[in-house]
């Protein structure tokens, strides 16, 4: 337990951080989601405009440190390779 006020405050803005990345990771995550669920129908218009609003949301949260940048970077990759290859 923190004893000194410096180390509460740290223990307080740690918790809040925490709760803010907690929802960024969700909401990421969410968008991710859509865009695999609209890959696994076959609908390629739907998987688009997922993909479309997927790939700011992930960057979004790499810039925020909510993952590392590279993670985002292959997630995007990944996730538009496979609505290529829907495409084709």
């Amino acid at each position: 337990m923190a004893n000194t006020p410096s180390a509460k405050k740290a223990a307080r803005k740690i918790e809040r951080r925490t709760e803010v990345n907690k929802n960024r990771r969700s909401r990421m995550r969410t968008f991710v989601r859509k865009v695999e669920e609209a890959l696994a129908s076959g609908d390629k218009d739907a998987a688009g405009a997922a993909f479309k609003n997927a790939e700011p949301e992930i960057m979004r949260a790499a810039q925020k440190g909510v993952l590392p940048k590279n993670t985002a970077s292959r997630k995007v990759s990944r996730l538009a390779q496979r609505l290529a290859k829907l495409s084709a």
